[in-house]
């Protein structure tokens, strides 16, 4: 039945921009000036971490991504350091965003454009028409922590951009304090080449780039032996709200 109303209430779209009830005051945050913005796709079967499917299956991958993204705004918000936003798509009304809306605390605001470069560059130039910098990161990477998102804000503070590099070729976060939509435009993602086309650009533009330790994302079924050495339990996230549906 819950799966049902949700694909209902999905087809009816689209969505304001929502937040949950105990969004924290920008006041009570380290950095309330800045933003982090989180994005991500509805864990729904089939849909999310197609690459994984083969070892996992729908039901598996879609599980993998609740639980990523689940752990991830839980660390990033526990920590204050700066008010955090989960950007969604299609919209903010699947059960995990709508979960992590009133139990994190965080904003839910609807992804904006036809590809991924238009979606990042729409949510940067919003977020900074309300704070003076804000942190791009995707839901799929394990280890990135409060900490590793400290550094990032703390590198803005004498820098234009800070870049954190994916192993794959790919960067984890990308935080800046003013729009530029040449930084994503064309860009070949899911290659391993965005990092260093982003580096580029940055340049072109005058800016200064601050560089963080590289890390690793969870996109292959390589991949997957890793994320089980952080002993975590995948099922974790989707036991608390059954939030993975068919």
């Amino acid at each position: 039945m819950a799966a049902r109303q949700a694909r209902a209430v999905a087809a009816a779209g689209p969505w304001p921009d929502v937040s949950g009830p105990c969004h924290p005051d920008s006041g009570s945050v380290l950095h309330p000036n800045a933003r982090i913005l989180i994005f991500a796709k509805a864990p729904i079967p089939g849909q999310v971490k197609t690459r994984l499917i083969p070892a996992l299956g729908p039901a598996g991958a879609a599980e993998l991504a609740c639980d990523l993204l689940d752990r991830l705004v839980r660390r990033l918000s526990g920590a204050r350091l700066a008010p955090v936003e989960l950007w969604c798509s299609p919209d903010p009304e699947h059960p995990i965003f709508l979960d992590l809306a009133e139990s994190a605390g965080v904003a839910l605001r609807t992804q904006r454009g036809e590809d991924l470069g238009e979606r990042l560059s729409a949510a940067a130039e919003d977020a900074l028409g309300r704070a003076d910098a804000v942190l791009l990161v995707g839901a799929d990477i394990p280890v990135l922590d409060a900490d590793y998102c400290a550094s990032a804000l703390e590198a803005l503070a004498d820098s234009d951009a800070v870049l954190g590099p994916a192993e794959d070729g790919g960067y984890v976060l990308l935080g800046m304090k003013a729009p530029a939509p040449s930084l994503f435009k064309d860009m070949p993602w899911g290659g391993d080449r965005v990092a260093a086309i982003t580096r580029r650009r940055i340049a072109s533009l005058g800016w200064r780039c601050a560089e963080l330790p590289t890390l690793w994302d969870l996109d292959r079924p390589e991949d997957l032996l890793r994320y089980r050495r952080l002993d975590v339990d995948w099922g974790d996230a989707r036991r608390r709200a059954g939030r993975v549906e068919d």
